[in-house]
């Protein structure tokens, strides 16, 4: 694999830079055929989460793919119902079952419960410790959720996966977070289809014979982001992952740069209810 397409994180293992994400993709055929055709295509990151209720799925689709389990970068989440010490190391089990994995490239607190997203971390250094998780991170965390976590963990986070897109480009985070050699990952990339119809990022398009989605996904790459958009369309999934053979200028990223508007189509950490 090019640079352009792996990214080494702190503790030396490496991450592909693009990835499918199976959020919202059904259990059952939906999420095992995205999974396949995204390992056909080429991916070789597949990121689910205890929350989206298709690991079994997603190992299925692993496994029928027929590529060497280490050759593939599988993240997995912990979820807001479980976190705390005990109850982490049973949902860790838990994942890994449905999965029928005995290890995973990457394990996430998937959102900053407050009062339990510190004792969730020392049971995730103990995964690591184990072997049994080859990298450990956070999502939906924040700079101060960070810097609170890092008063007593023992390996800081090696990844923050958080929403960023054209509309919401994170830049202050995204700065910390390299100041921090934590790895930006990104959820709902591609602005959850709602930027696709953007004038500036079709126009740009035009000029690589490319859809605002592979801009997009290009800018995130130049940008030093992973990004796993998701799609359960074979041709989608094959498009997606067809942005290796052009760059973006930085007129171009300066252009993109410029669509943040702070806008955030998830929830926001400060203030959630799950």
């Amino acid at each position: 694999m090019s640079f352009e397409e792996t990214k080494k994180l702190a503790n030396g293992s490496s991450i592909p830079r693009l990835g499918l994400g199976v959020w919202q993709v059904k259990d059952g055929d939906e999420a095992v055929d995205s999974v396949k055709w995204a390992l056909e295509t080429g991916y070789r990151l597949i990121d689910t989460a205890a929350a989206y209720k298709n690991e079994a799925s997603v190992g299925e689709g692993i496994r029928q793919a027929g590529i060497p389990r280490d050759e593939i970068f599988v993240t997995t989440k912990l979820w807001n119902a479980d976190q705390g010490y005990e109850s982490t190391l049973q949902a860790f089990d838990e994942s890994l079952a449905k999965l029928q994995l005995d290890y995973v490239d990457l394990y996430l607190i998937h959102w900053p419960v407050e009062g339990k997203y510190k004792d969730s971390w020392r049971a995730m250094e103990e995964i690591y410790q184990s072997g049994r998780a080859k990298a450990i991170g956070v999502s939906n965390f924040h700079e101060h959720h960070i810097e609170d976590l890092l008063t007593i963990a023992k390996i800081v986070p090696m990844v923050d996966q958080i929403e960023i897109h054209p509309t919401l480009t994170q830049e202050p985070l995204r700065k910390f977070l390299a100041a921090n050699k934590i790895a930006v990952e990104a959820w709902s990339p591609l602005g959850q289809g709602k930027i696709l119809a953007n004038p500036t990022l079709i126009e740009i398009g035009k000029k690589y014979n490319k859809t605002a989605a592979q801009v997009i996904i290009r800018w995130h790459l130049q940008s030093d982001i992973i990004v796993i958009p998701k799609s359960v369309h074979q041709d989608r999934i094959e498009q997606n992952f067809d942005v290796f053979d052009f760059a973006l200028t930085q007129e171009d990223i300066k252009q993109i740069d410029q669509l943040n508007t702070n806008e955030r189509l998830g929830p926001d950490p400060e203030n959630f209810d799950f």
